[in-house]
């Protein structure tokens, strides 16, 4: 099945590398239903807001923007970077670091901030990490998507994905090749925030903006899977549940914990 647009960016060797890798996968393990992409700006900076569930959704994820002509530049977890080859092919794919809950997070921020003005598009994941929410819907958002977007004027897209976690349930470390598994994306329109832009970005018009981004992403994952989310929005601080790295391991070392008492 050809795809909805034709690339119009210049790829470069490491981009062209992780297309050929992945992508022949993609297309032998899942089945693709791809709705409303052409949604996603065809040129120009943008910023595309989405839900994590799974660590397979970010090939997932770029499958489906790279079938709608463009290039994504991740907002990934610095950690990454950091591993041997593979490193430097994600740096060399124009990928953007970010070190999180450090004083050099805002590296991150001023990268993606002037990549988009450059034209380019670049991927946040709001909440930050797998959401911990426990039917796997979108949990208590992070600033960045809604602080890169005002700070630069760029519009923000929202989309939703369902179906890689059947492939790769969060955390787990076998996968589920077989059957296929339906993989199901979705863009929405622009989220509105004209009523936030050229005011100071305090921490406040920040949460709501951001409230505004995780609604539209709900909103899409709701139409995936027909059914509402919850009225509520799970955060996980409120809940104790840590914010980075497999919330399972907590779960086993305080039941380890309260077995030695």
């Amino acid at each position: 099945m050809p795809y909805p647009r034709t690339l119009q960016e210049r790829r470069g060797w490491a981009f062209a590398f992780c297309v050929a890798l992945v992508e022949p996968l993609l297309r032998a393990l899942t089945r693709r239903r791809w709705i409303d992409g052409t949604k996603i700006p065809a040129r120009g900076g943008c910023v595309i807001a989405v839900n994590h569930v799974s660590h397979l959704d970010p090939f997932t994820f770029a499958h489906f923007v790279y079938g709608h002509g463009r290039i994504v530049r991740f907002l990934a977890k610095a950690e990454v970077f950091s591993i041997p080859v593979a490193g430097r092919i994600v740096r060399s794919a124009g990928q953007i670091p970010v070190y999180r809950l450090t004083n050099d997070a805002s590296q991150a921020f001023r990268a993606a901030v002037a990549s988009v003005r450059r034209g380019e598009c670049v991927v946040v994941y709001p909440e930050g990490t797998i959401t911990r929410e426990p039917d796997l819907w979108p949990m208590t958002g992070r600033t960045g998507a809604a602080r890169i977007a005002l700070a630069s004027g760029v519009p923000v897209i929202p989309v939703a994905q369902w179906g890689p976690q059947e492939i790769l349930a969060p955390y787990a470390k076998r996968p589920h090749l077989f059957p296929r598994k339906l993989v199901t994306v979705k863009a929405g329109d622009p989220v509105d925030l004209t009523e936030f832009e050229g005011r100071e970005l305090t921490p406040d018009v920040l949460r709501q903006a951001t409230e505004r981004i995780m609604d539209a992403i709900t909103h899409q994952l709701e139409d995936i899977r027909g059914e509402k989310a919850p009225a509520e929005r799970f955060d996980a601080r409120s809940r104790g549940v840590r914010e980075i790295g497999n919330p399972n391991g907590q779960q086993r070392r305080r039941r380890r914990k309260e077995g030695r008492r």
